[in-house]
């Protein structure tokens, strides 16, 4: 059965902070800060509620992971919502922003549950089996130290609390970034040897030792620890537990839940916690709400399938832009004229009737992405994440979301040894194994590459294999490529017709449509701004910095 939180663990802690006494008894119907803590069975339920902060679905009713949800504030997609999440992508956001409060307030609540029990719990290790014993206090500092890499990537450095605090002790200035990150790498050094060497079916969702290495290489990565990343990538590679699944597409549905690619994900099961993606990603006629969508942008990054951008590759045709693609497009993307949620998706003004497969014949009937006012904005919609078995019931989905898989370790390996510029086979040969995928089988990139050459390739690598997945946020911000990826109008795709050529594509595999003909008739969803010098981190909420005055504003907000 998959491991889901049933209960949320009653503590005193908030945003890292602990009460103060105020009962003068115990309470009799509920756990109490006094006496909690006390057994092994109320330890297992407590590091199941520090568990909890993964389920976090953002600032508003999103009911769903917090991650996906990232890509609407990066260059790939898009919220249309009128929201704090939309505002964030347009590059307005402000100390006020409601999303930006909400990741601060929601992660420090996750480190405050970790906080507490690392605080309650040593008594217990007289009482337990020592490996179970440590491998709960690994689990759970396991989760700290996530929590602190988004706060820290989001920020760029915040205060390191690692036990709970009284008032008194809570004005506590901000750490830097380098501090926070070494944090982070050193728990996760000294809780591996103590956490599962892999789960199954009984434990599945909790932490192991391959997790541990994924975030490992993750944040050293993220912070220009090239050595770092890339031993802990080869040794999460040397586990041999996990390999890549034959099928891409499979990854996101119900079919492949227990791929060994899958290192760790959030579960949800029905009955206890559900999420509704498919409600934001579901087409109109899907019942769905097409307000979380990809753009025109990321559908023209992907190459032919000669391994050449669209702008070189003598096998794009505009006339037929979708033909001869990286097989990863259409495994991303809902295309106009694939089949998606029992309807045949096509978003051109005057076809107004489609197929409707959910009867056998298909019958034809009225195309509502063609007439509703809040069909998909781009023309495209997010294929991840989408499963046919969750129709019609939109806002009850128990299909996992994926934390760590075992392509991203590949590609960490490669980008860091890359970025050291130890270009020896091995680069080579984490990369192709990614782009040989059964189900993608794109050429292989051959030896002989630059540094500066193989950089661009891991980059776009990057894009394609994770659009959707909310991780193209956190690489725009650390390449510093804002400014020429978000910069400037949002572009859907003209409606009745397709672009005359081929947009250029640079070297991070982003478009720039100064060159094509008729980039005029594209739909212009929003124009957006970005700052270096601001926007590859987020503002300190105000109301943080009024309680605690310790805390400095990032640049320029």
């Amino acid at each position: 059965m998959k491991f889901i939180k049933h209960i949320l663990i009653v503590t005193c802690c908030l945003a890292g902070f602990s009460c103060q006494d105020y009962l003068e008894r115990f309470p009799l119907d509920n756990p109490s800060d006094e006496t909690f803590l006390r057994t092994e069975a109320e330890l297992e339920l407590a590091v199941t509620g520090a568990y909890n902060t993964l389920w976090y679905g953002g600032s508003g009713d999103v009911a769903g992971p917090f991650f996906p949800m990232l890509e609407a504030a990066s260059d790939i997609g898009w919220d249309r919502n009128t929201s704090a999440l939309q505002n964030l992508g347009l590059g307005i956001a402000n100390a006020d922003n409601a999303w930006v409060s909400s990741y601060w307030a929601a992660f420090y609540r996750g480190i405050g549950r970790c906080n507490y029990i690392l605080s309650k719990s040593e008594p217990l290790a007289a009482k337990m089996q020592e490996a179970k014993y440590n491998r709960l206090m690994g689990e759970v500092r396991f989760l700290r130290a996530y929590y602190y890499f988004f706060l820290n990537e989001m920020y760029g450095g915040v205060p390191l609390l690692t036990k709970p605090l009284t008032l008194a002790e809570a004005q506590l200035p901000r750490n830097t970034k380098a501090e926070v990150s070494d944090f982070i790498l050193a728990e996760l050094d000294a809780v591996v040897p103590s956490l599962l060497a892999e789960t199954n079916t009984t434990n599945k969702g909790r932490v192991n030792k391959g997790a541990a290495l994924a975030l490992k290489s993750r944040t050293a990565l993220y912070n220009g620890k090239w050595e770092i990343a890339a031993k802990a990538a080869e040794d999460l590679m040397k586990l041999g537990t996990y390999s890549l699944h034959p099928s891409f597409p499979e990854l996101f549905q119900y079919a492949g839940q227990n791929s060994k690619e899958i290192i760790f994900t959030v579960q949800y099961l029905k009955g206890t916690t559900v999420h509704s993606l498919p409600r934001f990603f579901y087409s109109r006629i899907a019942l769905g709400h097409s307000n979380k969508i990809p753009v025109q942008a990321l559908v023209d990054s992907y190459e032919c399938t000669d391994g050449l951008s669209i702008d070189k590759s003598p096998l794009f045709d505009p006339k037929k832009p979708f033909a001869n693609r990286d097989p990863r497009l259409s495994h991303t993307v809902v295309l106009p004229q694939t089949r998606f949620i029992n309807y045949m998706f096509e978003t051109h003004p005057d076809s107004l009737m489609t197929w409707d497969y959910t009867t056998t014949p298909a019958r034809r009937v009225q195309n509502v992405e063609a007439t509703h006012a809040y069909a998909t904005f781009s023309g495209y919609l997010w294929r991840k994440y989408a499963d046919v078995a969750d129709f019609p019931d939109i806002n009850n989905s128990d299909l996992d979301v994926i934390l760590f898989r075992y392509a991203e370790v590949l590609l960490n390996y490669a980008e860091a040894k890359i970025e050291l510029n130890q270009l020896d086979a091995s680069v080579y040969e984490a990369i192709n194994a990614v782009r040989g995928r059964a189900t993608v089988k794109m050429p292989p990139i051959t030896a002989g590459k630059t540094q500066a050459e193989l950089r661009s390739i891991i980059r776009k690598e990057r894009k394609y294999e994770f659009a959707g997945e909310g991780l193209r946020l956190f690489d725009v911000h650390r390449w510093n490529i804002g400014e020429d990826a978000m910069k400037g109008p949002l572009r859907g795709r003209i409606r009745n017709a397709f672009l005359s050529n081929a947009p250029r594509i640079d070297e991070n595999g982003t478009p720039h449509y100064e060159n094509v003909t008729n980039a005029a008739q594209m739909r212009v969803i929003e124009i957006r701004t970005y700052n270096k010098d601001r926007d590859n981190f987020w503002p300190i909420p105000r109301l943080e910095r009024e309680v605690n005055p310790t805390l400095t504003q990032n640049p320029n907000y």
